[in-house]
Protein backbone atom coordinates (compact mmCIF):
# COMPACT_ATOMS: atom_id res chain seq x y z
CA UNK A 1 0.00 0.00 0.00
CA UNK A 2 1.58 3.64 -0.84
CA UNK A 3 0.88 6.36 1.77
CA UNK A 4 1.60 10.23 0.79
CA UNK A 5 3.14 11.88 4.20
CA UNK A 6 4.02 15.58 4.90
CA UNK A 7 5.70 16.79 7.51
CA UNK A 8 4.96 19.90 9.20
CA UNK A 9 7.67 22.42 9.57
CA UNK A 10 10.91 21.17 8.73
CA UNK A 11 13.36 22.40 6.94
CA UNK A 12 12.36 26.33 7.94
CA UNK A 13 12.98 28.46 11.32
CA UNK A 14 16.30 26.48 11.79
CA UNK A 15 14.18 22.74 12.33
CA UNK A 16 16.66 20.71 9.70
CA UNK A 17 15.90 17.69 8.76
CA UNK A 18 18.34 16.19 5.80
CA UNK A 19 15.59 14.05 3.05
CA UNK A 20 18.38 11.31 3.01
CA UNK A 21 17.94 10.83 6.74
CA UNK A 22 14.60 11.29 6.36
CA UNK A 23 14.53 8.18 3.57
CA UNK A 24 17.17 6.10 5.62
CA UNK A 25 14.84 6.43 8.76
CA UNK A 26 11.63 5.04 6.99
CA UNK A 27 13.48 2.31 5.89
CA UNK A 28 14.55 1.17 9.34
CA UNK A 29 11.27 1.62 9.97
CA UNK A 30 10.30 -1.01 7.54
CA UNK A 31 9.03 1.47 5.39
CA UNK A 32 9.66 0.14 1.47
CA UNK A 33 10.74 2.67 -1.37
CA UNK A 34 10.90 5.70 0.15
CA UNK A 35 10.56 8.72 -2.31
CA UNK A 36 11.00 12.39 -0.87
CA UNK A 37 9.80 15.86 -2.89
CA UNK A 38 11.74 19.08 -2.72
CA UNK A 39 13.28 19.42 1.02
CA UNK A 40 10.04 20.44 2.70
CA UNK A 41 8.86 17.17 4.00
CA UNK A 42 6.84 15.70 1.41
CA UNK A 43 7.35 12.37 1.38
CA UNK A 44 5.77 8.67 -0.40
CA UNK A 45 6.48 5.45 0.95
CA UNK A 46 5.48 1.67 0.70
CA UNK A 47 4.37 -0.52 3.28
CA UNK A 48 1.44 -2.35 5.15
CA UNK A 49 -1.63 -0.47 7.67
CA UNK A 50 -3.99 2.11 7.48
CA UNK A 51 -2.76 5.64 6.41
CA UNK A 52 -3.23 6.09 10.62
CA UNK A 53 -1.43 3.83 11.81
CA UNK A 54 1.39 4.59 9.23
CA UNK A 55 1.37 8.29 10.83
CA UNK A 56 1.67 6.80 13.81
CA UNK A 57 4.59 4.82 13.23
CA UNK A 58 6.59 8.00 11.79
CA UNK A 59 5.60 10.05 14.34
CA UNK A 60 7.28 7.29 16.90
CA UNK A 61 9.84 5.89 14.86
CA UNK A 62 11.40 8.99 14.12
CA UNK A 63 11.72 10.74 17.51
CA UNK A 64 13.23 7.12 18.01
CA UNK A 65 15.44 7.03 15.31
CA UNK A 66 16.26 10.96 14.76
CA UNK A 67 15.52 12.49 17.96
CA UNK A 68 12.79 14.89 16.45
CA UNK A 69 9.50 15.66 17.03
CA UNK A 70 7.41 15.57 13.98
CA UNK A 71 4.13 16.10 12.74
CA UNK A 72 2.69 14.09 9.94
CA UNK A 73 -0.28 14.11 8.33
CA UNK A 74 -0.77 10.81 5.64
CA UNK A 75 -3.26 9.77 3.01
CA UNK A 76 -3.84 7.24 0.89
CA UNK A 77 -3.64 7.52 -3.15
CA UNK A 78 -7.43 6.98 -2.88
CA UNK A 79 -7.45 10.11 -0.36
CA UNK A 80 -5.47 11.94 -2.50
CA UNK A 81 -7.03 12.02 -5.54
CA UNK A 82 -10.22 12.89 -3.80
CA UNK A 83 -8.36 16.04 -2.99
CA UNK A 84 -7.51 16.94 -6.35
CA UNK A 85 -11.32 16.31 -7.55
CA UNK A 86 -12.92 17.58 -5.04
CA UNK A 87 -10.99 21.12 -5.25
CA UNK A 88 -13.42 24.31 -4.75
CA UNK A 89 -10.73 26.63 -6.73
CA UNK A 90 -10.30 24.95 -10.42
CA UNK A 91 -9.94 27.89 -11.45
CA UNK A 92 -7.07 28.98 -9.25
CA UNK A 93 -5.55 25.25 -9.89
CA UNK A 94 -5.20 26.33 -13.20
CA UNK A 95 -4.14 29.96 -13.49
CA UNK A 96 -2.61 30.31 -10.49
CA UNK A 97 -1.60 27.18 -8.76
CA UNK A 98 1.11 28.42 -6.82
CA UNK A 99 -1.17 30.56 -4.98
CA UNK A 100 -3.12 27.62 -4.30
CA UNK A 101 -2.64 25.87 -1.09
CA UNK A 102 -4.36 22.47 0.22
CA UNK A 103 -4.45 22.23 3.80
CA UNK A 104 -3.78 19.01 5.42
CA UNK A 105 -5.83 18.64 9.01
CA UNK A 106 -4.71 16.63 12.11
CA UNK A 107 -8.64 15.95 12.49
CA UNK A 108 -11.46 16.67 10.87
CA UNK A 109 -12.99 19.83 10.99
CA UNK A 110 -16.72 20.75 10.86
CA UNK A 111 -18.30 23.20 8.21
CA UNK A 112 -18.94 26.09 10.95
CA UNK A 113 -15.47 26.07 11.76
CA UNK A 114 -14.43 26.49 7.92
CA UNK A 115 -17.21 29.50 8.09
CA UNK A 116 -15.64 31.01 10.91
CA UNK A 117 -12.22 31.31 9.37
CA UNK A 118 -13.46 32.57 6.46
CA UNK A 119 -15.39 35.40 8.48
CA UNK A 120 -11.63 35.94 10.15
CA UNK A 121 -9.42 36.72 6.79
CA UNK A 122 -8.28 40.07 6.52
CA UNK A 123 -7.26 40.35 2.80
CA UNK A 124 -8.02 38.75 -0.47
CA UNK A 125 -7.96 35.16 0.26
CA UNK A 126 -10.18 32.37 0.42
CA UNK A 127 -10.74 29.33 1.78
CA UNK A 128 -12.92 26.41 1.08
CA UNK A 129 -13.20 22.71 2.81
CA UNK A 130 -14.49 19.95 5.31
CA UNK A 131 -13.01 17.03 6.96
CA UNK A 132 -9.82 16.98 7.43
CA UNK A 133 -8.58 19.15 4.01
CA UNK A 134 -9.28 22.86 3.83
CA UNK A 135 -8.09 24.78 0.50
CA UNK A 136 -6.81 28.52 0.22
CA UNK A 137 -5.75 30.92 -2.26
CA UNK A 138 -3.85 33.60 -1.60
CA UNK A 139 -3.80 36.17 -4.89
CA UNK A 140 -1.28 38.35 -3.21
CA UNK A 141 1.18 35.94 -1.85
CA UNK A 142 1.18 33.58 1.69
CA UNK A 143 4.22 35.51 2.62
CA UNK A 144 2.95 38.90 3.67
CA UNK A 145 -0.83 37.44 4.24
CA UNK A 146 -2.79 37.59 7.80
CA UNK A 147 -4.42 34.38 6.97
CA UNK A 148 -1.56 32.17 8.83
CA UNK A 149 -1.14 28.68 10.18
CA UNK A 150 -1.25 29.57 13.56
CA UNK A 151 -5.09 31.32 12.78
CA UNK A 152 -6.20 28.80 10.95
CA UNK A 153 -5.17 26.33 13.34
CA UNK A 154 -6.12 28.50 15.96
CA UNK A 155 -9.76 28.68 14.63
CA UNK A 156 -10.28 25.01 13.43
CA UNK A 157 -8.98 23.99 16.76
CA UNK A 158 -6.84 21.05 15.27
CA UNK A 159 -3.02 21.31 13.43
CA UNK A 160 -2.49 22.06 9.80
CA UNK A 161 0.62 21.71 7.41
CA UNK A 162 -0.18 23.65 3.51
CA UNK A 163 1.48 22.24 0.03
CA UNK A 164 0.84 24.39 -2.78
CA UNK A 165 -1.04 23.02 -5.94
CA UNK A 166 2.10 22.65 -7.70
CA UNK A 167 3.12 20.47 -4.93
CA UNK A 168 -0.07 18.32 -4.35
CA UNK A 169 -0.04 17.33 -8.21
CA UNK A 170 3.70 16.24 -7.98
CA UNK A 171 3.17 14.21 -4.78
CA UNK A 172 0.05 12.65 -6.79
CA UNK A 173 2.40 11.68 -10.16
CA UNK A 174 4.96 10.46 -7.67
CA UNK A 175 2.46 8.16 -6.03
CA UNK A 176 1.47 6.90 -9.25
CA UNK A 177 4.62 5.86 -10.89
Amino acid sequence: MIHIALIRGVNVGGRTLLMADLRGACEKLGLRHPRTLLQSGNLVVEGPGAPAEIEARLEQGLKKRLGMDLEFFVRSPREWDAIIRNNPFPKEAKSDPGHLVLLCLKHRVAPPAVRELRGRIPGRESVAGRGREVYATYPDGAGTSKLTNALIDRVLGTRSTGRNWNTVLKLQAMAEA
